[in-house]
């Protein structure tokens, strides 16, 4: 029914529950409770029965969010459900119990129930005796919504001010499954068994100089498995590396709600933390220890970060992303690996990378190896590589001095145009009397003999012969090119990154004779095995 038809009515006196009306209702609770769920079935029960109690409305279906919060409404699928459903036409009414039932945003209460009356669909907010047919239920909504808000913000600070006395009085809050712990009424006691393990990380971290992933790979070695019976996950060993509450100290206040509404949260910095002994957490890890491998954990963290700032990982490495190991069907990543020399680049599988041999045998790749590899399979395309530097040599040369020329003439074009102008301008003024005649004559017969300059000019232009690149840029050009297709002194090979398609190494490759397929994104295709103990390479294309 047509919202200004059912404002008439109500205005001659009659109620909303005599008109014919299509009317369904929404039901939520925000937790699983029992006790709420029973509520859920006593709300959906009473509407249904209200509904249909009246003769002039048609009962629709309802709609029911269950353990879910009324602070927003992106999360309420019936909700939104609903929504849809009234712009489709589908009901003319709906009743729901309360503003917060309906959201505790004022924001999302005013703006889905001006959608709603703008599809001619209206809401009686039951206990708030608040129908938006009439002219003036904005306005009490507004009122009411922003009441329901306040709770919200209510709410929250008195969840807070819990948390602070809980704290006080020795109860330990947060995660229920520390690992080396075991949690109880709020109450933490060591678990031996597990302290243990905690001990050993803190041990081959900070004692023995262990890298994480090495760390896991020990343990894993050891018989030391995460409660599933799995390796322990690196970032677990990082979570443990960095909880105060190792060492005995309370650690709260790394992060802070933003908006109660959103609940968007944000990580503080680590000197905003709130940390302090605490002697309801019994300490696993001596302070000393904690705090040696904490300032070693920084160090490795910014040595990190620094080295992925010096170099985007992707473009710096034409080989990233492009090696397959064929045994477990993921990709090869680089590390650099420390000789007397220096660094060397290698390449190693995934799961290598992550459990060492016991997790896969494919070998491991160098880029030197690589670049032969490469090497070998382009000298079969680029057949003639002379020939390639010099055509590419002669396109550049003529694309230099078509550039050269078109931008002169361009200039010369913009120049002539200005002179006409002027030409026009002085034209103007003389007859508006602004200059005499011989004023005009003088700065007139200028303009001409510049304008037959850049004719000159022109011309000139069009009979020059062309140069091209300087000889000296030429020859520089000639020897990047020479050393790109030859792999010569290079570390980003660039033509890899734009021909190469994969590298598959096969699951037959063995450390002494490394089986490979290659393909080009040309779609050509080889098969080639590299001989470690022959320092030689063989392959053939398919």
């Amino acid at each position: 029914m047509n919202i200004l038809k059912v404002r008439s009515e109500m205005g001659k006196g009659r109620s909303i529950f005599d008109l014919p009306l299509r009317v369904t209702f929404y039901a939520r609770v925000s937790t699983d409770k029992t006790e709420q769920l029973n509520s859920l079935e006593n709300q959906v029960q009473y509407y249904t029965e209200l509904i249909q109690s009246k003769p002039s409305w048609t009962y629709i279906p309802g709609y029911i969010d269950e353990g879910i919060s009324g602070t927003s409404t992106k999360n309420r699928d019936s909700f939104l459900r609903m929504i849809r459903d009234a712009k489709a036409g589908r009901f003319d009414f709906i009743i729901t119990k309360e503003i917060s039932r309906f959201s505790r945003s004022t924001l999302d209460s005013i703006q889905y129930t001006q959608e709603l009356l703008e599809h001619d669909v209206g809401v009686l907010f039951q206990n708030d005796n608040i129908n938006t047919m009439d002219p003036d239920s904005e306005f009490r909504l507004t009122i009411m919504a922003g009441v329901a808000q306040d709770e919200v913000r209510k709410l929250s600070e008195r969840l807070k001010f819990g948390f602070h006395q809980a704290i006080k009085n020795g109860h330990v809050l947060g995660n229920d499954t520390l690992w080396g712990y075991d949690k109880k009424d709020c109450v933490l006691t060591v678990n031996q068994r597990e302290a243990a393990i905690v001990r050993r990380i803190f041990d081959l971290y900070a004692n023995q100089g262990l890298g994480i992933r090495k760390i896991s790979q020990q343990l894993y070695k050891e018989g030391c498995t995460s409660r599933r019976g799995n390796a322990f996950n690196e970032v677990t060993i990082r979570h443990m590396l960095c909880n105060p509450k190792y060492k005995g100290w309370y650690c709260a206040g790394k992060s802070q709600t933003v908006d109660y509404r959103t609940k968007r949260r944000v990580f503080l910095d680590e000197e905003d933390w709130v940390l302090y002994p605490d002697p309801a957490v019994p300490a696993i890890v001596s302070e000393e220890l904690w705090d040696r491998a904490n300032a070693l954990y920084r160090l490795r963290s910014k040595q990190i970060k620094a080295h992925q700032q010096a170099a985007d990982y992707h473009s710096r490495y034409s080989y990233s992303g492009k090696i397959l190991c064929e045994a477990h069907n993921t990709s090869y990543h680089r590390r650099l690996r420390q000789t007397r020399q220096g660094g060397t680049e290698v390449w190693e599988c995934k799961v290598y990378h992550q459990k060492g041999k016991t997790g896969c045998s494919s070998p491991r790749l160098f880029t030197w190896e690589l670049d032969r590899l490469m090497a070998s399979v382009l000298s079969q395309v680029l057949w003639d590589r002379e020939a390639i530097v010099n055509t590419v040599l002669q396109v550049l040369q003529a694309a230099g001095k078509k550039e050269d020329s078109q931008t002169r003439r361009n200039c010369l074009t913009q120049e002539k145009a200005l002179l006409q102008q002027k030409k026009e301008r002085l034209l103007e003024m003389n007859l508006n009397g602004t200059i005499s005649l011989e004023e005009f004559k003088q700065w007139n017969d200028q303009c001409n003999a510049q304008l037959q300059t850049l004719l000159s000019q022109e011309a000139a232009l069009q009979e020059e012969p062309r140069k091209g690149l300087a000889s000296q840029n030429l020859a520089e050009i000639k020897k990047a090119l020479e050393e790109e297709l030859s792999f010569q002194g290079r570390e980003n090979h660039g033509l890899v990154g734009k021909l190469l398609n994969r590298i598959v190494v096969k699951k037959e490759s063995t450390s002494e004779a490394v089986r490979l397929e290659i393909s080009l994104n040309t779609g050509a295709s080889w098969e080639y095995v590299w001989d470690r103990n022959k320092a030689s390479l063989t392959g053939s294309r398919f």
